[in-house]
Parts: structure tokens; C-alpha cells; sequence
């Protein structure tokens, strides 16, 4: 495909998701399978744009007065292209998306960013919310509106951080800021592709498992946990939960579970991968003879919460404009019931760590906070201690303090991970 039938493409794909709201994936999907013609390349560059539209879509409208113009402004203003190659590409027979107006070249060279506006990359109802987390709002939105890196945690059950990054320098992988265990590999520039790290020898052999920075120092704060009972009450894919088995040594018992049976399916292929031996699966259809003998026993209970998902909008920036009040509302109602229900597992002593990856105070303090008015036998203490107990991070001391004593927060802006809140909380009897 030229220039401008990807253009045209990526435009056709936004404005179904306008008209939509569904997960940009299924636009471009549905738009695939009328465009066979496409290959790779294509596929790569016009998924590529339409995410960067959206990360910045607020300002680019604004600017660019609609989708036509929002693309052609994140060409030249967000890849770089010069104006030149931008107006020949629009004017493109017969696929391009049809030559730009004297007015929408002018438009071109003004910039549709500042601090000033980065408010408009948000949802206008999230502003309020997310003021509440930061006195630098814009700094925050823009860093959450950049193409993210790719994060990597060295699987120390089958290696070690100077093999795989060893084995990783020639995709210009580098050491982590603050995880001993993480690797990081830049974000792709403009029309640039990512590496595929799932057929990289080094995942396949069960090296590394991709996996952000922050979520890496939320696992972190189970604190040392060799040899311990561990509950993941929202194992999900499994994520969180290898990164507690390698923290284990694969001493101990790690119980995984979620509601969702279809979501804990990569579970067992990427234990396998990893090197996991002391994992228990619990489905959904077995659950509840099976969690009610692990009912007031577990060490550790670790609740990586449903959420709205703020904190990786850099990752999936057609989350936040299809977030709504409604949603983030039940959202929380459905954090409130899972932090009551993952509660009854801790034992006397132990600890019970609530994660999200959002950065909405409402979802997080204010529900450790609802939470504790009914379960006073639980005090917050120190996810940072617990952390620094493990011996794997490094450079705590600048993370952000958080408006609950203990709890830490991880963000684009601050810590250059994806959004975080972490709590640990003890249970005292």
C-alpha cells in the first residue's frame, strides 16, 4: 500500500471507532478482513497511527477540526513528516483520503500541543478526578499520552538479568530504573515496529515474561515470601502471579484464581514456559469447595483489582474514551466486594496487598479507606519496606507519597511506568 491508502485506512478504522466504541482491536480487525490485500507493514503502520491519534486525540481535533485533519497533524507533528509528503499523500488517486483545503495545510504548521491543552487528552469527566492525584496535570496527561516502552522481568527460576539482557542487546535492551529483575526496551519511534518478543528465543525459552516496570514492584510488595501460602485472588493471565512464584523460589504455594475462567487460559502455558511448579489453579467452576479450605490461612493474599485501567492508557489509549462515570462507578463497587471477599483468606499476621492499575484516588485510597471502616482488624503498612525486603529494587526513596500513609504510587510522569497504586495491608487478628 501507498502513503495514502494507509492514511485513508487509518482514518476509515477511527471513524468506526468514533461511531462504535468498541476496543479499537475490533475495528481494525473487522477492517482487515476487507483488506486482504494488506500486509504486514501495513498493518503495523495504520494500527500505529490510529493508536497515536487516540493517545493525543483531544488536542488533535481541537486543532485539526476532524478526523482528516487530526491524522495529517499527527503525521507532521507526532512522526515527523514533513508538510510536503503529508499534502502529496492526502491528494494520492484513487486510495488516498482526498486532497487537503489551502486551510488545512495552513493548519498544518501550527502546533495543536502545549501544556496549556494537554488537558484535552482526557475524557472531560476524568479532569476533576485526576487532579486529585497530581498538582501537575498536564505533565501527567502528556506523559500518559506517549507511546509506551516495552517492559520486560528476567524469570530468575531459569535465569538471570545479565544472560537475558545478554540475550536481548540487539533489540537495545537495557537494565531497569529500579527493578533488579527488569529489562526495558524503548518505544518504537513514528513508523518503527516494536520487536516481536513472544518468538525471541529468550521468551520462548522462559527467560523473560513481558510485564511493566510497575507491575514488576507491585508483586514486590508481598514482601519475602519463600516458602510461603500465597492467594492471587485476580490471577488473570498469570502475570503477577509468576512474578510471586519466582519471588518464591517455587518454595511454597501459590492458589491462583479469578472469577472469569476464560481469563486465567494463558495461565498454564506460561507457568510451563516459566519454570512454575508450585502452582495451584482454581477455576471458577471448582472454586468455592477449594477456596473455602484456604479461608483464613493464606500468608499472603494479593488482589490485583478490576479497574478502569487509567494507568495504562499509554498502552491502550482507546480505554480512556471509552471509559464512562457509569462504569468507573460500578468498577468500584465491584473493588469494594472483592477486597471484602480476598480479606477472609489472610490469616492472622498476614497480609492482604490491594493493586490497581489505575490512578484514580477512588478507586484506590478512597476503597482502602471504605474498606478499613468495616475491617479494622487490617492496619496499612509499608509496601515500600516490604519491597526493599526482597533485595530486587532500587530507588524507593523518590516514589510518590501517597494520600494513605504506606501506600505508593507509580505513573507515567513520576516513575516512567505504566499507572499504579499499591497497599499493604496487615491483618492485626
Amino acid at each position: 500500500m501507498r502513503d495514502g491508502g494507509r492514511i485513508a485506512a487509518a482514518i476509515e478504522i477511527l471513524d468506526d471507532f468514533e461511531t462504535r466504541r468498541v476496543p479499537l482491536k475490533v475495528c481494525i480487525a473487522d477492517w482487515s478482513r476487507g483488506a486482504r490485500y494488506a500486509g504486514a507493514k501495513d498493518r503495523a503502520f495504520i494500527s500505529g497511527l490510529a493508536l497515536d491519534v487516540l493517545r493525543r486525540k483531544g488536542s488533535l481535533l481541537a486543532a485539526g477540526g476532524n478526523l482528516r485533519g487530526a491524522v495529517a497533524l499527527a503525521l507532521h507533528h507526532m512522526w515527523g513528516w514533513p508538510k510536503e509528503r503529508i499534502i502529496e499523500a492526502y491528494a494520492e488517486e484513487p486510495h488516498g483520503p482526498g486532497a487537503l483545503s489551502e486551510a488545512r495545510k495552513a493548519v498544518l504548521e501550527e502546533p495543536p500541543f502545549s501544556p496549556e491543552t494537554n488537558f484535552r487528552d482526557v475524557p472531560d469527566f476524568t479532569r476533576e478526578l485526576l487532579e486529585r492525584v497530581t498538582p501537575d496535570l498536564s505533565a501527567e496527561i502528556a506523559a500518559a499520552s506517549q507511546r509506551a516502552p516495552i517492559d520486560l522481568r528476567v524469570n530468575t527460576l531459569k535465569s538471570d538479568t545479565d544472560r537475558a539482557l545478554k540475550a536481548l542487546s540487539p533489540e537495545k535492551a537495557v537494565l531497569s530504573a529500579r527493578s533488579f529483575t527488569g529489562l526495558r526496551i524503548p518505544a518504537p519511534s513514528a513508523e518503527s515496529r516494536g520487536p516481536a518478543i513472544d518468538i525471541h528465543p529468550a521468551y520462548q525459552k522462559g527467560w523473560v515474561e513481558v510485564q511493566d516496570e510497575g507491575s514488576q514492584l507491585a508483586a514486590l510488595a508481598a514482601g519475602s515470601v519463600e516458602g510461603a501460602q500465597v492467594l492471587d485472588y485476580c490471577a488473570g493471565g498469570g502475570g503477577k502471579t509468576l512474578a510471586l512464584a519466582a519471588l518464591m523460589k517455587n518454595y511454597g504455594q501459590i492458589h491462583a484464581y479469578d472469577i472469569e475462567a476464560r481469563r486465567l487460559a494463558p495461565i498454564f502455558d506460561r507457568a510451563r514456559r516459566a519454570g512454575v511448579r508450585n502452582l495451584q489453579v482454581i477455576s471458577p467452576f471448582e472454586g468455592e469447595e477449594k477456596l473455602t479450605a484456604l479461608k483464613g490461612k493464606m500468608d499472603v493474599v494479593f488482589v490485583d483489582a478490576p479497574c478502569s485501567g487509567s494507568g495504562t492508557w499509554r498502552r491502550k489509549p482507546d480505554t480512556k474514551w471509552r471509559l464512562s462515570r457509569p462504569q468507573l462507578e460500578k468498577r468500584m463497587e465491584e473493588q469494594d466486594q472483592v477486597l471484602t471477599a480476598a480479606a477472609e483468606y489472610v490469616k492472622p499476621g498476614g497480609q492482604l496487598i490491594y493493586v490497581t492499575c489505575s490512578l484514580f484516588v477512588e478507586e484506590n485510597e478512597d476503597r482502602i479507606a471504605a474498606f478499613w471502616q468495616q475491617n479494622q482488624q487490617f492496619m496499612v503498612s509499608s509496601a515500600r519496606d516490604a519491597m526493599i525486603e526482597t533485595g530486587l529494587v532500587n530507588g524507593l526513596e523518590t516514589l510518590p507519597k501517597s494520600g494513605i500513609e504506606g501506600t505508593l504510587r507509580l505513573s507515567p510522569a513520576t516513575t516512567g511506568t505504566d499507572g499504579f497504586a499499591i497497599t499493604r495491608l496487615t491483618r492485626t487478628k
